[in-house]
């Protein structure tokens, strides 16, 4: 009996490995598009995993794109009144990356080595926060987020077309913890906010790709 239940364990083995790749099991992934999946309450911005792509035209040749990281704060969230969500974040600007060393230094340089007033954000500039007013729902998985984008020392009302994207528990080895997220994208323009540096080679128009995720 044993030697029989030796052999058909060993088969199944062998025939497991035998399967072409393809028919391997898929891994389940542990967040969903399942609005279910979220429990509500009050979320922590995930500063690793949360991002602010930016693009701008540059001279008609090219648009050209970089990204604010680090970022912070919380996400007031109910599945059954998403109108009542809210979200408070900080952006911290001199956290910019660029895919170029010298475009990077050239956006955060000083006021002084550009002659008095920076021409982008400068070597410390304070974080810009955005603060949201007011959600509503676009169907059950969309919703517009307005609210006051503060930047450059410049408070102007911004609207947010935002998608949820998923959520689920982390598995035990990456906390184990809940997680929300959401895609959304808006274009405001830098001259609202005081940063008119050459205008119109450098589009004033800015277009914004968030992609946001939540702990709790």
């Amino acid at each position: 009996m044993k030697k029989h239940l030796i052999l058909g364990l060993a088969a199944t083995a062998l025939a497991a490995a035998a399967l072409p790749i393809g028919a391997q099991p898929a891994p389940t992934l542990p967040g969903s598009k399942s609005v279910a999946a979220i429990s509500g309450g009050t979320y922590q911005a995930d500063a690793g995993h949360t991002l602010i792509a930016w693009k701008v035209d540059h001279f008609g040749f090219s648009p050209y794109t970089g990204l604010f990281g680090d970022i912070t704060g919380t996400l007031n969230l109910d599945p059954k009144k998403p109108a009542a969500a809210s979200v408070d974040v900080t952006i911290p600007l001199s956290k910019l990356a660029t895919a170029s060393a010298g475009l990077t230094a050239h956006m955060l340089r000083d006021a002084k080595e550009a002659g008095g007033k920076p021409d982008f954000f400068g070597s410390n500039p304070a974080p810009a926060r955005f603060v949201s007013t007011k959600v509503t729902p676009q169907g059950k998985l969309k919703a517009k987020i307005a609210g006051n984008l503060t930047l450059n020392g410049v408070t102007r009302p911004v609207v947010l077309d935002a998608a949820f994207y998923g959520a689920g528990k982390a598995p035990a080895m990456m906390g184990g913890k809940e997680n929300v997220g959401f895609t959304a994208r808006a274009t405001i323009k830098r001259s609202d906010f005081g940063i008119t540096y050459a205008i119109p080679l450098v589009s004033d128009a800015v277009e914004l790709e968030i992609a946001a995720a939540f702990v709790k």
